[in-house]
């Protein structure tokens, strides 16, 4: 087995439902699946229930990870019609504020220009800020940045044309970032390069695209700045009610298909390190993490079953793939926190990546 060492992941981009819906998952759960993924590090999204708005709910939040975390993390904090001066001034403990200008699950939701725009002006310029747009939002949310003089993340593209709106805003200088996730590169309606889910599993946002819209994303690469599962457990029985939750699983099948892409051609490995380690670093103003690698059997063949995952939502909308690419050892500031079958970093033994600046 010729094992390849690489530096620990970095996933900008999880719901980790801890506190308020630990039925799907919980910090524990959450970071157990994301170490044997591959990630040491986890960003993760303030639309819980209640959404993480206020000094409150993000001190409550804190807690939970501080308790159950098993690797490193940091919290967001979400925009709403009435916090945009006590939500900037968490800024120094948050990751970075997020935006929903689109349809999502939970009731942040922003409708008016103007408060997109005084959210835009409060928050720090040095902090991050990150947008789910999708469609014509992505150019209102490229625009309210410029005029802000301030640079902008967009979250999950999904469609040709708005990586080839985003490529544009790049090529004339404009501050925007953007990532995209296994599912909306590898999965479609109808499916394009393998099976898709189906009923409510098929459910989520922003929702599977087409067959070019998948190849487009595969043909822009180049200028994606991360790679991001945008991990949203739901139960299996929840993804079969009538009304299915948005939302899929991804944490534990996401290096294999970024594995892929390199297989095929698309990224070199070195691009792919940048995409999951050094971009994420640079736009979020991550420190490194001493003494943190992981070790992956490039060339492992396994069968994706959802029963066999970390992750507390027991399915997978990649169930029955068979991937190349296995996580074998990951070593968390010079201490073994994963290898197969066994998650050895404790919960609690995670850090809060935004705690230095407090």
């Amino acid at each position: 087995m010729a094992v390849l060492r690489l530096p620990g992941l970095i996933d900008p981009h999880v719901h980790f439902r801890d506190p308020g819906a630990v039925h799907k998952e919980d910090w524990d759960s959450g970071t157990a699946a994301a170490l044997a993924g591959g990630f040491t590090c986890v960003l993760d999204m303030p639309n819980n229930v209640p959404p993480v708005t206020d000094a409150v709910s993000l001190a409550a939040k804190q807690r939970a990870a501080q308790s159950r975390a098993r690797c490193d993390y940091g919290l967001y904090v979400g925009a709403g019609p009435d916090n945009v001066t006590s939500v900037a001034a968490l800024a120094p403990l948050a990751a970075g504020l997020k935006l929903y200008l689109d349809q999502t699950f939970g009731p942040l939701r922003l409708d008016e220009l103007g408060i997109l725009q005084r959210h835009a002006a409060a928050w720090p310029l040095e902090r991050p800020l990150l947008c789910h747009a999708e469609g014509r939002s992505i150019a209102a949310a490229i625009l309210i940045a410029h005029l802000a003089g301030r640079a902008i993340h967009i979250c999950h593209v999904s469609r040709r044309e708005e990586i080839e709106l985003i490529r544009a805003a790049k090529r004339r200088g404009l501050q925007v970032t953007c990532e995209v996730t296994p599912h909306h590169l590898f999965l479609s309606q109808p499916p394009c390069y393998g099976p898709s889910p189906a009923g409510g599993r098929a459910t989520v946002r922003p929702p599977l695209a087409t067959p070019d819209d998948c190849a487009a994303l595969r043909a822009n690469l180049a200028i994606v700045d991360c790679l991001a599962t945008d991990h949203a457990p739901h139960t299996a029985a929840e993804k079969d009610a009538p009304q299915p939750p948005p939302g899929f699983p991804g944490l534990e099948t996401a290096l294999p298909l970024y594995l892929a892409l390199v297989h095929e051609g698309y990224l070199t490995l070195e691009e792919l390190v940048a995409k999951l380690v050094h971009h994420p670093r640079r736009i979020f103003g991550l420190a490194e993490q001493p003494e943190t690698w992981i070790e992956i059997d490039p060339q492992a063949e396994w069968t994706v079953r959802g029963a066999d995952l970390l992750t507390r939502a027991g399915w997978t909308p990649f169930e029955g793939w068979n991937l190349r690419g296995r996580v074998m050892r990951v070593v968390l500031r010079g201490r073994e926190a994963y290898r197969p079958g066994e998650v050895l970093a404790p919960p609690g033994s995670g850090r809060d990546v935004c705690a230095h600046t407090m």
